[in-house]
């Protein structure tokens, strides 16, 4: 594989335009890319349970995500990228989180790592990177988790040594590169924040292959421990400060929750119909002959149709605002910016609480056969129970709310 080394430094004036998405997705092309996820959720289907039960690094499914070209759907067409747009993505990532939310949620973070690319700061070869990228079919994975303590970059003649361990590396054990944040120690950069990117097999990471949670078992999570991993500026990508546009990234990957969370809620939904339209009989006390025939089983399934399809309702208007503020590049401010995290956290609020109660819910139609083990319909809710863990989402109601009341937005972090 070619290495991420040997993309030289450009001035500001060599590179291209920080957004290279215009515009809104039509229609014709929301239609495109949602045929080849749904390609890639029909291929993951047969064996989903098997898989997550195994919990091997899902190489096999990363190259579904390669063919199927998802994996460029956001990288600039003119570099040989799918043009796409993030409405686009987002729809990929729920089609496929609809049957496997463990691949979704890697392809969610590939998008917002590989789009680092155009929200990083500084005076890079933009161009360079995405065509590196595109030609190697490169799955980003990250190492970033700001809840550890920081990595640390050592200056060290002329090159670095990157040292420290990070929980929570989601796609590093089985993508192509990592993206990887740490503080500078020493040399001209002392104190700065720096983001870079690691070859996967780069000397010294080690995979410590510790992911072991009630769901999302092949989302390749797991911990990674760098031991004097040689780092030179050729691997550097540039910083995430406090410039409006660099720090849609944070919006971007609570937008791709969201649509993880509810497309769990429609797989959850559309298992539970499926399951219960072909019960032969009803409950001894019900009126109606077949339990799809029964009005409390009806008013479950119209309940939980209707919350759904108001959260689809919702993400679609987000997705398309999202790309309507990208689409300004350079020309983001901090209001806009604010506004947009907003709505972001709106959809995160009620995606979670959606997702959780339609994959608990659902049960209550399919009857105590659904609980075996052979069904699989606990692994909705085992996946949603956890992802929905990554953020406290009584945080994102409080960012809200102080919006609504105060006026007030929460301070940029990784989080808002």
């Amino acid at each position: 594989m070619t290495t991420a080394k040997g993309i030289a430094a450009m001035t500001s004036t060599q590179s291209p335009p920080r957004s290279h998405w215009t515009g809104t997705a039509s229609p014709e092309e929301l239609e495109s890319w949602d045929a080849a996820a749904v390609t890639v959720a029909a291929a993951l289907a047969p064996d989903v349970l098997q898989r997550d039960r195994a919990g091997h690094d899902p190489v096999a499914e990363l190259r579904l995500l390669r063919d199927s070209g998802l994996s460029t759907l956001l990288d600039p067409a003119e570099l040989g990228g799918g043009g796409g747009h993030w409405e686009s993505a987002l729809r990929a990532v729920r089609i496929i989180a609809g049957t496997d939310a463990s691949i979704a949620q890697i392809l969610a973070y590939h998008y917002a790592n590989v789009t680092a690319i155009s929200f990083a700061s500084g005076s890079f070869d933009r161009s360079a990177w995405y065509r590196r990228s595109i030609q190697q079919r490169w799955i980003w994975g990250d190492s970033v988790n700001p809840t550890d303590p920081e990595l640390e970059l050592s200056a060290v003649d002329g090159t670095y040594r990157l040292n420290g361990l990070k929980r929570f590396s989601t796609g590093a054990s089985s993508g192509d590169v990592i993206l990887v944040s740490a503080l500078v120690r020493g040399g001209v950069r002392d104190s700065a924040a720096i983001s870079f990117v690691l070859d996967h097999d780069r000397a010294g990471i080690s995979y410590l292959g510790d992911w072991d949670a009630l769901g999302q078992r092949l989302s390749a999570s797991g911990s990674v421990r760098f031991t004097e991993v040689v780092v030179s500026e050729d691997d550097f990508l540039g910083s995430l400060g406090d410039e409006p546009f660099s720090t849609l990234l944070t919006p971007a990957v609570q937008l791709a929750f969201g649509n993880l969370y509810l497309g769990i809620a429609q797989g959850a939904l559309r298992r539970g119909i499926e399951i219960t339209r072909a019960r032969a009989s009803g409950w001894f006390l019900s009126p109606a002959g077949r339990y799809r025939e029964d009005p409390f089983v009806q008013r479950v399934v119209g309940e939980l149709s209707s919350r759904v399809a108001a959260v689809e309702a919702l993400a679609d208007r987000t997705g398309r605002r999202f790309d309507e503020v990208v689409a300004l590049g350079g020309d983001v401010t901090a209001e806009i910016r604010g506004r947009l995290a907003i709505e972001v956290a709106q959809l995160k609020v009620v995606a979670t609480e959606v997702g959780i109660d339609t994959a608990n819910r659902i049960f209550e139609i399919t009857g105590s056969s659904s609980a075996r083990s052979d069904v699989g319909l606990d692994l909705f809710w085992r996946n949603i129970r956890t992802h929905s863990l990554h953020d406290p989402v009584d945080y994102k109601k409080l960012e809200v709310g102080d919006w609504e009341l105060n006026g007030r937005l929460q301070p940029i972090s990784l989080y808002t």
